[in-house]
């Protein structure tokens, strides 16, 4: 049905160039995407941004739990989820997500599981029983399980099973050289969020991935897991990385991260 023919009775000859200007006004936005209007990067902030301005007009933001390492609090994190809140959409990402440090420090850290219980929980551990003093997969499972259960239940963070997390790998925590270890650590965070029902993914460079966790196989729980690519300095590079290998193989490549400005942003592969 066409509204506004140059024979209708509304559209006499006093009105026509009126009705021609809403006709082409309204054909300009039948041909715009709905969420064009609002579309646009993203941005992650933790606590190097603590007391520093934050970007603006971000459509959907990923706030760091920690202090830069698996067992501390992000001193903003208050804060920086108020200023999350003001996310304006637009794209397929929530809203607003987090992201936890993760590492796998053995012994030598503050502390190490020796058992298969924690929160009061006695843990379902597919590497069999925990042990005191043992630095092997099962202890390692136990870890991550804890690590995540104190950035959902310790950090400040109100209902945190309605979240995405993302586990932060990066080289500069401490790991073991040994990768089943190192990956038994991740499905232990990946175990306790599910248990929540809270979803996870997997933020990472292909370097420093292959070098912690290696080639992950089809039965991990990390195997079919999305991907936060950093590396970008430019959003036409991030978009670039949106075709990249996702870091596992049963994976999709969902968020590429870039720099400008001295802020961090992200855009949506999806």
């Amino acid at each position: 049905m066409t509204m506004f023919s140059s024979g209708s009775a509304f559209c006499s000859s006093r009105f026509r160039l009126i009705c021609v200007a809403v006709a082409v006004a309204v054909l300009m936005v039948g041909a715009v995407p709905a969420e064009a209007a609002t579309s646009g990067p993203g941005s992650d902030v933790s606590w190097p941004q603590c007391g520093k301005a934050l970007p603006k007009g971000q459509t959907f933001a990923i706030v760091g739990v920690n202090n830069g390492l698996a067992n501390t609090t992000n001193p903003c994190l208050a804060s920086q989820l108020s200023w999350a809140a003001t996310s304006r959409g637009g794209t397929a990402q929530p809203l607003v997500a987090l992201y936890a440090n993760t590492a796998n420090p053995g012994t030598a850290g503050t502390w190490w599981p020796s058992s298969n219980t924690y929160g009061g929980t006695t843990v379902s551990n597919p590497y069999g029983q925990c042990t005191s003093g043992s630095v092997d997969a099962a202890c390692s499972y136990m870890y991550g399980y804890a690590k995540a259960y104190d950035d959902a239940n310790i950090r400040g963070v109100s209902n945190p099973g309605a979240y995405t997390w993302w586990l932060d790998v990066e080289t500069s925590n401490s790991w073991s050289s040994d990768q089943t270890t190192n990956r038994a650590d991740l499905e232990g965070m990946v175990a306790y969020f599910a248990s929540i029902g809270a979803s996870t993914g997997l933020y990472s460079t292909a370097a420093q991935w292959n070098q912690v966790a290696g080639m992950v196989p089809s039965s991990s729980s990390l195997y079919s897991l999305h991907s936060w690519l950093p590396g970008a300095n430019s959003l036409a590079a991030a978009k670039r990385k949106c075709s990249s290998l996702p870091l596992t193989g049963g994976g999709k490549v969902t968020l590429a991260q870039y720099v400008s400005g001295g802020f961090d942003y992200d855009t949506s592969c999806i």
